[in-house]
């Protein structure tokens, strides 16, 4: 109901379940995938997983402020961004539309607690991240300003931010932080951001 009323948004389906959901998004292949976790037959991280593997759709997952582990394991997933459930309606439209624009959303109360865990050894990084250090190799491909970038990603900066805390057009930004996930071998900016955390800090 929130989401149909908009006029740029069109809910194209809905699920009971992740199997039913995988099923419907390889028929309809929508932008966006609202994707709850718990769910009978499949679970919402599974159908995340086949999702993102089979390149389906980006997925933005609703968690509850308690459930780490599921945050974990979405972001293992390859889901683009998280969300609370208790959030309003406005932050539900803006988050799908922000993943639908290519954009990882990191619900700051949430991420703070994944990236705790991620440093501390607790929660396994996604794939293809292995534990950063300072002397981390895949720094030394950057060059100076791809660094400044990559750290106010990690700090949750938009590229619209990024160009005014460094006086570049946002083209210029996106170029960087495209160039900065090449480099460094990471899917998207939730890589970024726990890379940033695990390498930099």
């Amino acid at each position: 109901m929130i989401l149909s009323v908009e006029p740029d948004v069109e809910v194209v389906g809905e699920a009971a379940d992740g199997a039913q959901a995988l099923e419907q998004v390889r028929a309809l292949r929508p932008d966006v995938v609202l994707m709850d976790v718990q769910m009978p037959v499949m679970d919402g991280i599974e159908a995340t997983r086949h999702i993102v593997a089979d390149d389906l759709a980006k997925v933005l997952v609703l968690t509850t402020f308690d459930d780490d582990a599921y945050v974990d394991d979405a972001l293992r997933a390859g889901a683009s961004g998280f969300l609370l459930k208790n959030s309003d309606a406005d932050r539900l439209v803006d988050a799908v539309r922000t993943v639908a624009a290519g954009h990882a959303l990191l619900a700051p109360e949430v991420t703070r607690r994944v990236i705790e865990r991620m440093v501390t050894g607790e929660g396994a990084p996604p794939p293809g991240m292995t534990a950063g250090a300072p002397s981390d190799p895949r720094l030394d491909q950057l060059t100076p300003r791809e660094r400044e970038v990559l750290v106010l990603v990690g700090k949750g900066m938009s590229n619209a931010e990024i160009a005014g805390e460094l006086f570049l057009g946002e083209a210029t930004v996106k170029t960087h932080v495209s160039n900065v996930l090449a480099k460094l071998h990471l899917r998207d900016r939730v890589q970024a951001v726990v890379f940033y955390h695990r390498a930099l800090t």
